[in-house]
């Protein structure tokens, strides 16, 4: 009996090269799959609806009232749009946060990325030093790190003004005066970040193909070449998604100048968040601090539109 006179099953007669039953097949493994994978996401979808749809909805509708916690709310149409959108104090915060993005997040990228370098070049032991060490201030609280950095910042006993007088230079009211009190909060914002963006990197640096640089190193190329047609390159997109995180963190930031200066001095330090916290606290129309943070939300989505825009994000072929 040859290979082709094998009896089969009237089953297998049936199915076997019938593009009809190969198709009902196809659709009941795929129903199956897709509603497995339905009941799995279920979870995290009601809890998305709970704690983010829904309460975003409801600041929507409170938005448009004029509402606080001691009367019902009481619909006055775009009053509170208008009133936000007309308060220079507003647009205000929203340009200091931009100063703000602009000391933290590029200067941030930059010492990241050296460290990361470093990191990447030294050997395994001292890398993992290295990673250890940058990561610590991730896991200190930020409280904890604003009193630190006001007991440095301190005019008569501080430790910077100290070692400035070693110099000769006279003490500095670093976050006293206007002209240096958002610089002095952003240096820790800077520290805090600097660990979670190293190590985003080195994970970047690491999964480049070393092939790439023995190419170059053939051709003559130093280490200045090899980073900037190279690392670079290679790490357009973790850059890209580091820039977007970033700008939105440090706009948003809130704990340092609420802990180290309360805004001060002659609001200098009042950042968006902060504005709308203390509007918040201070104004019995809770509408209009909601309208604030919408807005906000506005101006958020805006910038990371347009970076992503200008900064085009590829997919890398190996």
């Amino acid at each position: 009996m040859t290979a082709t006179e094998i009896p089969r099953t009237v089953t297998e007669v049936m199915t076997v090269g019938d593009p009809r039953q190969e198709r009902r097949r196809h659709k009941k493994y795929v129903y199956r799959d897709g509603k497995v994978a339905y009941w799995l996401v279920l979870p995290a979808i009601a809890l998305l609806g709970v704690f983010v749809i829904w309460p975003a909805i409801y600041a929507g509708y409170l938005s448009f009232q004029d509402w606080s916690f001691y009367k019902d709310p009481e619909f006055v149409g775009w009053r509170n749009y208008v009133n936000v959108l007309t308060d220079p104090l507003f647009w205000a915060a929203i340009g200091r946060g931009f100063v703000f993005v602009a000391m933290t997040v590029p200067p941030m990228l930059i010492l990241a990325f050296a460290f990361s370098s470093l990191v990447v070049a030294v050997s395994r032991r001292a890398a993992s030093v290295l990673k250890v060490s940058i990561y610590l201030p991730t896991i200190i609280s930020t409280v904890i790190t604003s009193i630190i950095f006001v007991i440095i910042y301190d005019y008569s006993g501080g430790l910077l003004n100290a070692g400035l007088g070693l110099f000769g230079i006279s003490p500095v009211a670093w976050i006293g005066d206007p002209k240096w009190a958002l610089l002095s909060i952003a240096i820790p914002a800077i520290w805090l970040g600097m660990g979670l963006t190293s190590l985003i990197m080195v994970a970047a640096m690491v999964d480049i193909p070393a092939e790439y640089y023995e190419a170059a190193a053939m051709e003559g190329a130093n280490w200045w070449q090899k980073t900037f047609f190279i690392t670079i390159p290679q790490m357009k997109n973790i850059i890209l998604y580091l820039l977007v995180t970033g700008f939105v963190a440090a706009i948003q930031q809130l704990d340092l100048p609420l802990i180290m200066t309360q805004g001060g001095p002659l609001d200098s330090t009042t950042l968006p968040n902060l504005f709308i916290f203390n509007h918040f606290t201070n104004d019995v129309n809770v509408g209009y601090s909601i309208a604030a943070a919408l807005l906000l939300f506005v101006v958020l989505g805006t910038v990371s539109a347009l970076i992503f825009r200008f900064v085009n994000s590829e997919r890398l072929v190996d």
